[in-house]
Order: C-alpha cells, then structure tokens, then sequence
C-alpha cells in the first residue's frame, strides 16, 4: 500500500509538471534585465532637408538652417512601447558639422500640449554631468534615470501615455540632425530663450512642431527576454497620410496586436523615413544631403543594429528607387537588398528578418510616382521576395492593399488622413495601414 501511495504520489507531481509546462507563456519570467529601445525616430539629415507631414511655419523659430539652434529648448514628445521604472535616451549629431553641447535635460510624462505633469519631470545626466557635448558624426546615451512615476511597468494606465525628452541647445548648434515626418506634435522655445526643460507648463514652449531634432532613441529597461522587432523602410512605414498624433502607422496596428496578447514581451520600434531607398543615394552627406536620407545600406548600423535588444526586423522599402527620383533597375535592389541582408546575418546571426512586399503606386498623382515603368519593377522586386528564400519569412503587404482590377491601390485606402484630401495613390491611410498592421503573421513573426 506504500509503494503504491508514493507510485501515486510522484505520477502526480510528473502530471503537475507536465501540465505547467504547456501552460506556461511563450517567454518564461527572467529575473535578469536588459536594455530595449523602446522608441526610435531614425535621424535622416540636416534641417530642413526631408519630407516632414504638416508642418507648422517654422521660420520665426529657426530663422537660418546653417545657424540651426541658438539657445533654444526642445520639448520632443514620443511615445515608448513599453514603460519600464529606468530609462535613458540617445542624443544624436549624427548630421552636424560643429560639436553640439546639451544642457537642461529632462525626462517627463506628457501631459498635454507642452506641458507635463507635476512631479514627472527628472533632470538626466551624461556620465554624472549635467551637460553633454556631441562632436559631428556621433550620438551619446544618457545615463539611466529613475523614473518615480512608472510603480508598475505593466500598469494598463501607462498604455498609450507619452514621454516628454526636454534640452536645451547652448549657443548655435549648426545643422541641425532631425526626423522631418514625426507625425506627432512637438515644441520649441524662442531663439535665446535658455533653458527651459526645468518648466512643467506650457507658457515656456509656445512654438509647434512636427518633426524631432536630436533625439534619436529612448531604452527602456525590460527583463532579459523582451523581443525589440525595428520595422525598417520608407514613407509607408514611417507613416505618410496617416493621422497626427493618431499613431495608427502599421507598425503602431502591429504593436498593439503583440501588447494585447504578450504584454510587454514585446517591442515595435519604428525606423521608417520619408523617401528612403535601399539602392540610393550613392553618396551621402552633410553637404550633399538627400531628402529621403542616406540609403539602407548606409543607416543600417545606426538605425537596426545599434539599437538595444534587436531580435528580428520586418523591411518594407524599394518603391523609391524606382521613382523618378532614384530610377533604378530591380536587379540593383535586389543585389543590394541580398548583399545587406547578408551584412546583417553576419553582423547578428540570431537576428530574424522578414522581407514585405512592397505596395502599388501605379496611378499616383505624385510627380515621382505612378507610372507602368515604375509598376513592372516593383513586381519583379516582389517576386525576389517572395521566393529568394533570403528571409526568414514574408509579409505580403502588397495582396493587402492592391485592387486588383486596376492593379493601384484599392480605393478606400487613398484618402489621406493627415491633412485631408484625396490622397495620392502611393501611401495608404489610416484604414490601409490598419489593414496591413492585422495582416501580419505574428506566429511567423514570433518564430523561434
């Protein structure tokens, strides 16, 4: 009877294992903890050169683009994909051509317009200083800072709340490193005003605007098994004739896809801009800049590999290239496109990267766009992607948006949403990019 109380009692504990194996969720707890870049606005050039969407007259606030900024405090507004009671952020000059010096660093909740709530607001430190200096070329992370209001870094009421990165620039900065097509409203002081990242209230920030300028990256600290997935590529990535301050991009659909059913397991950082090629520009630089920034080839390093805690990346890029403006043969993209992602493979092994297909412009009332030429390359690109087997695997965007009775794009996708309007033909609104966003595969997108 013995025996057959402890035969009974270890088949039990056997059973009890087995059935919290299967139950346990796709990432076990991890007591370690890591960097993960939680947002990104990948820089593109000097200001004013880019494709920035509804942009406010900025000519009082920076009123020469070789002087830049001149005393001037910068509210830049974003929102993380996850919260986490650390962070710290990138400063970049990756575009500049004298050293720029911060001060007045700051890190709050946003709370509405320019203003942020009490108590949110913490100064930030580089290397225990309250000031940093950028040399052109180069970017610097912060140090860590504590931030007091995050008690629960899976707390629902974080979801959807923005962070507000406030410094001051002392003296003139030169060039100034930017993302034009923000989507999102942001603030700038008057010229000479000082520092002003200290002040909560709206009264110290009276300009808008929607583009960011300097600030690259904020991390967030995540336990060790967080995913970071960069959605890489162009316009329709960085979320052209989508709503200001509507976050509804893909990669915005997406996220909250993965949070709904992860939580915070799961990181969707954007790095698309406006007019990006994966072939072209040849050469890039300060000098001779481009409005689409430097080509894929060229930004990966900085915008993909260089971020905290990349484990996969989905690349939506080539309908440029094809444009009038970078007149490409397919064959060139794709040489280029296999040539990087070997690049990448070399350079992070463990790295998944998923090719989409890229979406129709045939019809587009964009100068650049919409011409047959331009329609038959992107096919044979998409063809490449389709069955080159260089991916781990595909999203076939282009099934999503296409009619394919007239081979554009289906018709209750081209009303924009950013400005009003009939839209172009090229770039999906919120409806189309909502519809690429639920299209994706996240069992493949999830793959081991």
């Amino acid at each position: 009877m013995r025996k057959f109380i402890k035969q009974t009692f270890f088949l039990s504990l056997l059973l009890m294992v087995l059935v919290l194996s299967f139950t346990q969720p796709l990432w076990a707890a991890s007591s370690e903890e890591k960097w993960v870049t939680s947002w990104t606005g990948s820089v593109q050039g000097p200001y004013p050169v880019g494709n920035p969407s509804a942009q406010p007259d900025l000519s009082l606030v920076f009123p020469s683009a070789e002087i830049g900024a001149r005393d001037q405090s910068f509210r830049l507004v974003v929102k993380p994909d996850i919260w986490s009671k650390q962070t710290r952020i990138r400063l970049s000059n990756a575009f500049g051509t004298k050293p720029v010096t911060f001060d007045g660093v700051f890190i709050g909740l946003h709370m509405a317009s320019s203003a942020v709530v009490n108590g949110t607001n913490h100064e930030v430190t580089f290397g225990g200083k309250k000031s940093v200096t950028v040399a052109p070329g180069d970017f610097v992370w912060s140090d860590a800072v504590a931030l007091g209001f995050v008690k629960d870094p899976s707390d629902k009421l974080l979801t959807g709340r923005k962070l507000s990165v406030s410094f001051h620039v002392v003296g003139e900065s030169g060039p100034m490193t930017w993302h034009a097509k923000a989507l999102t409203t942001s603030y700038v002081t008057a010229t000479d005003a000082g520092a002003k990242g200290h002040d909560i209230d709206e009264a110290s920030f009276p300009f808008a605007t929607a583009s960011w300028y300097f600030l690259d990256a904020v991390d967030m600290m995540a336990p060790a098994d967080t995913r970071l997935i960069v959605a890489f590529g162009d316009s329709i990535t960085d979320g052209t004739a989508s709503t200001i301050n509507g976050d509804d991009r893909w990669p915005d659909v997406l996220s909250r896809r993965l949070h709904a059913l992860y939580g915070n397991k799961i990181v969707v950082a954007n790095a698309g801009i406006g007019g990006n090629q994966v072939a072209g520009p040849i050469e890039y630089s300060t000098s001779t800049p481009f409005l689409g920034g430097p080509s894929a080839r060229q930004r990966i390093e900085r915008d993909v590999l260089s971020l905290s805690g990349v484990s996969s990346m989905i690349w939506l890029e080539g309908i440029n290239d094809f444009s009038k403006n970078g007149n490409r043969e397919a064959d060139v993209v794709k040489s280029t496109m296999e040539d990087l992602v070997k690049q990448i493979r070399a350079r992070n092994p463990k790295m998944k990267i998923f090719g989409a297909t890229v979406t129709s412009a045939l019809g587009s009332t964009s100068g650049a766009h919409g011409f047959p030429e331009q329609d038959e390359k992107r096919k044979s690109l998409n063809e490449f992607i389709r069955t080159s087997r260089i991916f781990d695997g595909v999203i076939d965007f282009d099934v999503i948006v296409l009619d394919p009775q007239t081979g554009g794009m289906r018709a209750e996708f081209v009303p924009e949403n950013t400005t009003g309007g009939p839209g172009d033909k090229l770039h999906p609104n919120r409806l189309g990019y909502r519809a690429m966003g639920l299209s994706v595969d996240l069992e493949m997108l999830l793959q081991p």
